[in-house]
């Protein structure tokens, strides 16, 4: 099986999150830094899912600006303090293939706080094609931001204006070329 950024996140979303969130939006970049896979849950708290394909893209997360808060001027180089949550989310996981994963990769990552799921293929049968396996459990952010319902309502919006792009997208494939120019005239 080929690996891919969408494959995981739609198994995280199906299988982990699904039961646990109101909405779920890939790619968001609503708490001020890029989540993969967004989900609000139903106590109106986010939870963030980082999805990794390699270990060199695991490895180089821990320098994303989503871990560390600046002190000073944006000028005047100042001490960092890393955080263990990015701001905004209540739980962290990383997401990955199985084949990736060695034990000793919990040394790199940015936060003991955040969880990860590992997948693998399903050679078995009925179930889904992918299993999602939480070898780590997120630790929460007691502190966590609570979204108030219009910020709740600003997720949802996007999450159904993606859907609505991705259908464009879907019907923009299956149609012929020539049917395509037609719609435009």
């Amino acid at each position: 099986m080929k690996w891919s950024e969408h494959l995981i996140a739609r198994a995280i979303a199906i299988q982990t999150l699904q039961r646990k969130c109101l909405v779920l939006v890939d790619n968001c970049n609503w708490t001020g830094h890029e989540c993969d896979v967004l989900g609000v849950t139903n106590d109106l708290r986010i939870i963030d899912v980082e999805v990794k394909i390699s270990r060199a893209d695991l490895k180089a997360d821990a320098g994303k600006d989503k871990w560390w808060q600046r002190m000073g001027w944006p000028d005047i180089c100042g001490p960092e303090q890393l955080h263990p949550h990015p701001r905004k989310v209540w739980k962290h996981y990383y997401a990955m293939p199985r084949e990736i994963w060695k034990p000793e990769l919990v040394d790199c990552l940015p936060s003991p706080a955040s969880g990860i799921l590992l997948l693998r293929q399903n050679h078995g049968g009925t179930a889904p094609p992918v299993i999602v396996d939480c070898v780590r459990r997120a630790i929460p952010a007691k502190d966590a931001y609570r979204l108030t319902a219009a910020e709740a309502l600003d997720v949802a919006r996007l999450a159904s204006l993606r859907m609505w792009e991705a259908y464009k997208a879907l019907d923009a494939r299956d149609q012929p070329a020539s049917a395509a120019l037609n719609l435009t005239l």
